[in-house]
């Protein structure tokens, strides 16, 4: 099991709040287009709704910041399409290679 090295933990600290802002971001354009579409307003709506319920439970949103979890969150966030392996270049490569082993499975 990978234990998290505290300047991984840091990095992983600061980088959090920004790509939680560009993906909600994302997601708002998204919400847009969504209530923006023709058709019935109702039909948008509940569309929405759905969709934001589904969204707020991502990782991507909303995170256990525990160093624990750290790798899976990392994980998580790739599967989400919250960050790209380009992001995790700063981390040190143990972690990455780890990460690259696993996504390649």
């Amino acid at each position: 099991m990978y234990e998290v090295k505290e300047s991984d933990w840091k990095i992983f600290r600061k980088r959090v709040p920004q790509w939680q802002e560009d993906y909600m971001k994302k997601l708002n354009k998204e919400y847009i287009e969504i209530l923006s579409r023709d058709g019935s307003a109702a039909k948008n709506f509940w569309d929405l709704e759905n969709r934001v319920f589904k969204d707020k439970r991502r990782v991507g949103v909303v995170i256990d910041m525990r160093r624990s979890r750290m790798l899976i969150n990392l994980l998580d966030l790739l599967e989400d399409h919250v960050i790209s392996l380009e992001d995790l270049n700063e981390f040190s490569e143990e972690l990455r290679k780890m990460i690259i082993q696993i996504t390649e499975r």
